[in-house]
């Protein structure tokens, strides 16, 4: 045994040396287009023809790392995507999982081969592993045979379509960017401040809460001016003829305000004595996922919260409202010491990483995959999801930095796709030898065609997104390297979004077909 040998004998040489030469090789761009982290699991296959095996156990720690940092990231935008795109992307999941299934059936009768093997063949073509148990459930071991031919086109014919996709569309990844900026901010126009004066005489000597004033106009107050005093308002605050009143709101409220109040002003309100309005980090667990009406701000610290920054936008503050730490709230009071010391206000603490919950969530979601027909991936996908939508539960933070997010990913990322590359390419070379290229090309058909057809659907009826249909093939293929692809092509969370959404549906269809399969 030579000593080159002996080196790629050692797992943790043969995985960091695979994770080196890809990268060097995923800066290299033809025409405008590289492979980036995807290169990992085409240079683990030519590793893997030549015998070099990696640990399983690298798969799978990679494999749950990487989904559950893809949950926690995508878990609050997840949920509002469910509401608003979830029809559409169920619908383009089983779509894409029908035509599948039709694909096999079609083989069946074309090509007189026996449902078993056809069955592996679609759970292989869509890297699928519950799939796979589905199948060999229904039809025996002969399934996991047609499940190792086509997985290595699954997985690497996943990838470059996704990768020449945009390429194949014309489309413009900045662009659609842009274009996504607008649909998901939709929901949160831009706010804007401006000075009213009181002249409605109809108001004089009434209340904010006799007013109904934020039920009307959908606007905050941030200040007011009596004369030459300044205060923050509260509920039961009097307004008079005269004063000058500082709204915060969309546009379409301001014009609700300036209806109802008065005028707009160029006149400014200076600030008296020891008022302020600053913007606080939420930093203090104790105020996570409480209402600002729970808060009692105006009460208890003469403050009044006029909007609430969160992931780059700007919302209407309500009663309502729950805060999420990391939060930028722009507060007017005159006891801003104390309202910093409230909300934290530590932007060192939105750097540190806390273990805790990454570990304990990655075993909630092993042990609910494991009782549960979801399976590792799902069970930690579902679980990374609904704790990132709570964000709190107790004293534990369900939440990570951004700068910890992406190294956590990303070292999930090629871990799973250095394994699933070596592991692949043992078997490649033999499995063509052994079954010929007629059931090879089979599951190519079974990988591309659902892909054409849901992309055709969803550009042509749905006019999707091209990030959004990005994701939502990438998660209705129940593909992680698919992803793992795609996420260096756009700083965007909108793959991620409609990967999570779409994939859970896509699982469970799967084996739902699987069943319907063995009536054939």
């Amino acid at each position: 045994m030579n000593i080159v040998q002996s080196f790629l004998l050692e797992g943790y040489f043969a995985l960091f040396l695979i994770i080196t030469i890809s990268y060097i090789i995923g800066k290299i761009k033809v025409k405008g287009v590289s492979l980036d982290v995807s290169a990992v699991i085409f240079v683990a296959l030519v590793f893997g023809h030549f015998g070099v095996s990696l640990p399983r156990i690298i798969q799978d720690i990679g494999l749950v790392l990487f989904i559950f940092t893809i949950g926690i990231q995508a878990g609050p935008g997840f949920f509002d995507a469910l509401k608003k795109h979830g029809i559409k992307l169920a619908t383009l999941s089983a779509i894409l999982i029908l035509t599948a299934g039709v694909t096999v059936i079609a083989a069946h009768y074309i090509f007189d081969l026996e449902m078993g093997i056809l069955a592996g063949l679609l759970a292989g073509a869509l890297t699928s592993t519950p799939g796979l148990a589905s199948a060999t459930d229904q039809f025996g071991d002969i399934s996991s045979i047609g499940y190792g031919i086509a997985y290595p086109f699954g997985v690497i014919g996943v990838i470059i379509f996704l990768r020449l996709l945009p390429k194949m569309l014309n489309t413009n990844i900045e662009k659609e960017e842009k274009e996504w900026d607008v649909l998901s901010t939709a929901e949160y126009p831009v706010l804007n401040a401006g000075n009213f004066v009181i002249t409605n005489i109809n108001l004089n000597e009434k209340s904010l809460s006799q007013l109904h004033f934020r039920q009307i106009t959908k606007a905050s107050i941030s200040r007011v001016m009596h004369g030459d005093e300044t205060f923050t308002p509260s509920p039961n605050t009097i307004l008079h003829t005269g004063d000058i009143v500082r709204a915060v709101g969309t546009d379409e409220a301001l014009e609700k305000v300036q209806l109802l109040l008065g005028k707009i002003t160029n006149k400014e309100i200076p600030l008296t004595g020891k008022y302020e309005v600053q913007g606080v980090l939420v930093t203090n667990k104790e105020v996570v996922n409480k209402t600002l009406a729970e808060l009692n701000l105006q009460a208890s610290l003469d403050a009044t919260v006029t909007r609430i920054r969160r992931s780059g936008i700007d919302i209407t503050p309500s009663p309502h409202a729950r805060i999420r730490f990391g939060d930028k709230l722009i507060i007017a009071s005159s006891n801003m010491k104390q309202v910093q010391q409230l909300f934290g206000n530590d932007d060192k603490r939105l750097s540190d990483t806390d273990i805790l919950p990454i570990t304990l969530g990655i075993v909630l979601g092993v042990i609910i995959g494991k009782f549960t027909f979801l399976g590792l991936t799902g069970g930690v996908l579902i679980v990374a999801l609904i704790l990132s939508k709570l964000g709190k539960t107790g004293p534990v933070l369900w939440t990570m930095s951004g700068s910890a997010n992406v190294l956590l990913r990303e070292l999930g990322l090629i871990f799973f796709l250095a394994v699933v590359g070596t592991s692949a390419g043992a078997t490649l070379v033999d499995t063509f030898m052994q079954y010929g290229y007629m059931l090879f090309l089979i599951g190519a058909a079974i990988t591309l065609t659902p892909m054409i057809v849901m992309t055709i659907v969803a550009k042509r009826v749905y006019k999707t997104n091209l990030l959004t249909l990005l994701g939502g093939l990438a998660g209705a293929m129940t593909s992680t390297p698919g992803l793992a692809a795609i996420s260096p092509l756009t700083k965007s969370n909108a793959p991620q979004i409609a990967y999570a959404t779409a994939y859970p549906i896509a699982m469970v269809l799967l084996v739902v077909v699987m069943k319907l399969l063995y009536l054939f």
